[in-house]
Order: structure tokens, then sequence, then C-alpha cells
């Protein structure tokens, strides 16, 4: 009988998972049919993860800070605005290359195979691949959204716990992301820079709009962008994003098993993040693992990811589709950001992964009278004259 861990998929959340076993001393198996590759997805790691895995921001590996960013209303509004911590943008392929190295430096074994059937149970696991059977004491299912073994263990994911993306990669290169609301998409328009290209994409709610209809209206926005994508190469993809429900009553491990990241829906439903999650659910799992404790995870899980993602999914109709003082939500969200120094500093705390959703509420009641002082005071033109007082008035008062 098998001692092995086996882990099916090889990203982040898989890597993750694999490095730290193995260097506890645990045999890992890591199987994927594509090991690195070029993941359609903005690839976006916000300041709260690179402080909690300083690996990702100290070790000499390809990325492209961004300072900035730009957002777009539904109505054409912009502002452009500096972060307060910058976002590291990686090319999939080489942050997944960079990740699976160093599971393979801590003594996990890579297997570049596509798993076909997985039978048996807890401690008696056998894994059909293409490149032959393997038995495994252990199994973690880390193959994302589309992981075909997730209907054997959980709910299978509805199209409505899903969103579809579309995108190009286009040559080019700068330090600003660029994020753009278009009226009717429960969704958004991105345009991240990676080192060498940008990562353009659209995404929206499976069922709402087809990936045709995606795919038109973010190639009318880079055309208006001046962005060239005749030969990019297109891609499509899909997300989780899952209703409070969905994630409250999916089951994310059972005797023997468990799933990380993609695979177990762990994905911010309003911003399509997921990086963080696929590493902190690999990173609780793990530690469950090492205690001898796997039946911990869910509440690890409970307490640390599930709790943010379901405020998360209570919020996100209402961002996309409702309205705030008669606007639509991203409308009023890019005014203000324009208009108030309080709001802007709690949009650069949000892409900084600082500023959650569960406490969002108590900051938004002490900080509105400020906002809403703040963007009258612009409006009305009543901005402090910032220059001195020539002397001769000062002496005349």
């Amino acid at each position: 009988m098998s001692d092995a861990v086996a882990i099916v998929g090889g990203g982040p959340a898989g890597s993750y998972v694999a490095t730290e076993l193995a260097r506890a001393g645990r045999h890992v198996v890591l199987m994927d049919e594509k090991l690195a590759w070029e993941k359609p997805c903005g690839g976006g790691i916000t300041h709260k993860a690179l402080s909690q895995y300083p690996f990702l921001r100290d070790e000499h590996v390809e990325r492209n800070w961004v300072d900035r960013c730009e957002l777009t209303s539904p109505s054409g509004q912009r502002v452009c605005f500096p972060l307060g911590q910058p976002i590291a943008i990686f090319s999939r392929r080489v942050l997944n290359g960079f990740l699976l190295e160093r599971a393979k430096t801590a003594g996990a074994k890579l297997v570049q195979s596509r798993v076909t059937s997985i039978q048996g149970s807890a401690g008696a696991w056998q894994l059909q691949s293409t490149s032959g059977l393997m038995g495994a004491a252990y199994l973690v299912l880390a193959a994302g959204a589309r992981n075909p073994f997730r209907s054997q263990f959980s709910l299978q994911f509805s199209p409505s716990d899903l969103m579809a993306t579309a995108g190009y990669y286009v040559p080019g290169n700068s330090s600003c992301m660029q994020l753009q609301f278009l009226q009717g998409l429960h969704g958004y328009i991105w345009i991240f820079p990676r080192s060498d290209h940008f990562s353009a994409g659209i995404c929206g709610r499976m069922g709402r709009m087809s990936t045709a209809e995606l795919r038109r209206l973010l190639e009318k926005t880079l055309s208006a962008a001046g962005l060239d994508f005749s030969r990019a190469k297109f891609y499509s993809h899909v997300l989780p994003a899952l209703s409070s429900s969905a994630l409250r009553h999916s089951r994310v491990s059972g005797p023997g098993w468990a799933m990380v990241g993609d695979a177990a829906g762990l994905v911010d439903p309003i911003t399509g993040e997921g990086l963080y999650y696929a590493l902190r659910s690999a990173e609780l799992l793990t530690s469950a693992l090492l205690e001898d404790a796997p039946e911990a995870y869910s509440y690890l899980l409970e307490q640390h990811v599930l709790a943010e993602l379901e405020m998360a999914a209570r919020v996100a109709n209402r961002f996309f589709t409702g309205e705030w003082m008669g606007e639509a939500v991203p409308e009023m969200m890019v005014h203000y950001t324009q208009t108030s120094e309080h709001f802007r500093q709690l949009m650069c705390d949000l892409f900084a992964g600082t500023q959650g959703y569960r406490d969002l509420r108590q900051r938004l009641y002490r900080t509105l009278p400020s906002i809403a002082a703040e963007s009258a005071v612009r409006a009305l033109g009543l901005r402090r004259d910032r220059s001195p007082m020539p002397s001769e008035l000062r002496s005349a008062s």
C-alpha cells in the first residue's frame, strides 16, 4: 500500500502543497497534463499575498511591478491614481514554472501526465493516468475550475457559479493596470501589463452573455484604446464565482481527500482574484496534514477564507447590477475615487488586499461623512487655495 500524497493539478495551490509536504519529508507525487502553461488570467498578486508569501516578492523571477491603476466607469468617466502598494503581475507560465521548480527542489516528484480516472477510498486511492496506474494514501484535487473529478467528491459547479473569460495577449508594457466597467456587464474588462505583453481580458457571469458577445465587447474596447490585437493569441476560460450558498454547502474535503484553490471554488466573485486564495487554502491544508489532522482543514478554511468569500458573494450582485445614489455602483465608485481622498485610500487598500469585505461596512460608516464632504467641496470648487497670503495682506489683517 502506497503512503504517497497524490496531487492532481500543478497550479499555485497544488505546487504549494507539494513543496511544503515534501520539505517535511512526505512522499509526494504531483501530476499535471501541462505542468507550466500560460493560463488566461490577469496574474496579479497583491501586497497582502506578497507579504504572506515573500518568496513571490524576493526570489529572482520575471514579473512586472504595477504602481498605478486606471478605472473607467460605464459612462466613460476615468480616474487614474497611484496604488499605495505595488502589485506584481506575473505571466502564469512563469509563475507556475517557478512554483513547480520549488516543489521539485523540495523533493516532490512531478509527472507530466493526464489523470483519467480516480478510484478507491482513503488510504487506497488508485489514479489512472496516461503514464500508468499509481496508488496513493491521500488525494489533493488542485485541477482548477474545470476539474473533471469534482462531481465524484462534491457538488458540481452550476453555470450560475461560474464566470466566462475571454482575452488576448497583446504586445506592450506599462506600469499602470486598467479596469473598465460596462453597462449591463456582470463583470469587467482588464488590461494588466506583464513584463513583455498585456493580458487583456473580459469576464462576465455565465448565462448572461456568450463568449462571442464578451469577445466583441473586449475587441471594441481594445480598438478604442489603440491596442492592436489582430495578431494576438486569443484565449477563453472559466472562473468560479460561487454564491454564498454554494460556498457554504459545497464539500471541500472528506476521508482521504481535499480540494484547494479554484477546484474548491475559492475565488473572489467580485474581483476574480484567485491566486491569494489558492495559496492560502494550500497553506491551510498543508498545516492540517502535517498535524495529522486532515479533518481540521474544513474548519481552518471556514475561519480564514470562506467567511470573507461569503461576504464578497453577498455583495457581488449588488456591486455589478445595483445602484448607489441613483447611479450604477461602479459609476459612483469611480466618481468618489476621483473626488475623495478618503475613498481613494479605501480603493488602494482594497487593491492591496489589506481591506477585507467583512469590515468594509464599518469603515464606510466611519469615513462616509469625509467622503461626501470632499466630493461636495470638489464639485463646488471650494478647495482651499494653497498659495500663501501676500505679506501686505497678512499685515493688514
